[in-house]
């Protein structure tokens, strides 16, 4: 029965999977430039990229509640609830970014000094978010469009957005970090140029395929766009900012975890950095399918379609799992080589391959926090897995105190507190998808389980 959704699944996820793995390799290829210049830029760039990452993330996030409510609309059929949403999305998603711009370009430094950060960086922090915060000015309009482009059932364009992002990105970066032909060299300050030209150009590419594109069948007309009220977005945004605060949530506890990771020593946020760098480049893949998993599920929810929503979240599970099973076996094959791209550091490259490992471990925790989660938030719950964080929030935090503070086991003790997180909320994440899917069957009388 799984393999009747698989096709719908991954005509989704597939574009946007290979569109996100471009830009993490793009990102990794940032920090090994980086990297193979100076240590003490991978440390600026952990300290600089998890608030600005949070804040912007939160932008992105936020518009879920529009992706699932247009979601359930195409499901049920109706096109005025679909063009009511998406047009409102268009036109109202743009404020917070912008405010997020003034406030990254005036208040960055008394972010950084909460969190902890050295005067021997600090520097470098402030250069480069100076560079940075203009991409925040395009963030409504990129995540409205990313969206319309999902709940479509089209993201094909995906894959060429990340080639032009990625592509421009590196060669900005090739020219600028290092100061190649004739370029001035400017180090950190030239990475954060770079990808803000290339996120500038993915945004142009992104407007004239949703402008232009007949397939973007959820496209709002122009019209609809200038007369939409506030109304609607508001609807949108209060199913979708559960999401953004959970999204918040999680990162408040990541930067709590920089805090504490700086209070050990100055390289250890940037061993922290280059480990989930690899998490992450496969964090979007799961991601990619979890998004598919939530765009499927709210169609599966607007048919009445109990089977098909347990069948997509299942089938997805299975595909995260053997994403992770497999990067574990490369890891623990080539620990050393992996880490080498990313400094020089003898002592880092030797030491860090447990480090390695245990991130490896808890993509299997993380996997399914994101794809039940999918399906939790497809069925239209958003609040349930905002709380389910705010607990793991406290969780991750106490325990990471516990074992560096407590027990003395230093950075290895914050990714024993990162994988405790993620297991146990899988787990409760999971008994809540059994009651909802139970309470649906009871309604619908299908059999079903998951």
């Amino acid at each position: 029965m799984n393999k009747r959704y698989l096709k719908k699944l991954m005509m989704i996820a597939v574009p946007l999977m290979l569109s996100n793995v471009i830009s993490q390799i793009q990102m990794i290829i940032d920090r090994i430039f980086l990297g193979q210049i100076n240590t003490y830029y991978m440390s600026a760039l952990g300290n600089v990229t998890a608030p600005m990452w949070t804040t912007m993330s939160f932008c992105f996030t936020i518009a879920t509640g529009a992706s699932i409510l247009i979601s359930q609309s195409v499901g049920a059929g109706n096109r005025e609830n679909v063009e009511k949403y998406a047009a409102a999305l268009t036109k109202w998603n743009n404020i917070l970014p912008v405010l997020l711009f003034f406030f990254w370009m005036f208040l960055g430094e008394l972010v950084f000094r909460i969190m902890g950060v050295s005067e021997d960086i600090m520097p470098m922090c402030l250069g480069y978010t100076r560079f940075f915060a203009p991409t925040f000015l395009i963030v409504g309009v990129e995540s409205s469009f990313m969206v319309i482009m999902q709940t479509s059932n089209y993201t094909k364009p995906m894959i060429l957005y990340g080639i032009i992002r990625a592509g421009l990105n590196i060669l900005l970066d090739w020219l600028l970090i290092f100061g190649n032909l004739g370029f001035p060299e400017l180090g950190i300050e030239g990475a954060a140029i770079a990808t803000t030209a290339a996120e500038f150009a993915g945004c142009i590419f992104a407007t004239f395929v949703v402008i232009k594109n007949k397939a973007v069948t959820t496209r709002p007309s122009l019209k609809s766009v200038i007369k939409a009220p506030l109304r609607p977005f508001l609807s949108s945004v209060k199913l979708g900012i559960n999401a953004g605060l959970e999204d918040l949530a999680w990162n408040i506890g990541n930067l709590v975890i920089i805090r504490i990771l700086n209070s050990i020593d100055v390289t250890a946020a940037g061993i922290y950095s280059i480990v989930f760098s690899v998490e992450v480049l496969v964090v979007v893949i799961i991601g990619a399918i979890g998004n598919g998993t939530m765009t499927v599920s709210g169609e599966a929810k607007g048919m009445g379609d109990v089977k098909m929503f347990t069948g997509v979240c299942r089938i997805a599970y299975i595909l995260c799992a053997a994403v992770s099973v497999l990067t574990l076996a490369i890891c623990l094959s080539f620990p050393e080589n992996i880490l080498s791209l990313f400094t020089k550091d003898e002592g880092i490259i030797t030491g860090c391959g447990i480090y390695l490992a245990l991130v490896c471990v808890n993509l299997f925790g993380k996997s399914g926090n994101i794809i039940i989660g999918s399906g939790i938030r497809g069925s239209g719950n958003t609040r349930w897995m905002f709380m389910t964080q705010i607990f793991g929030t406290f969780f991750v935090v106490g325990c990471a105190c516990l074992f560096v503070y407590g027990f003395g086991l230093g950075i290895i003790g914050v990714f024993f507190a990162v994988i405790a997180d993620e297991g146990v909320r899988a787990v409760i994440n999971l008994f809540k998808l059994r009651r909802i899917t139970g309470k649906w069957d009871e309604e619908t009388s299908s059999p079903v389980s998951v």
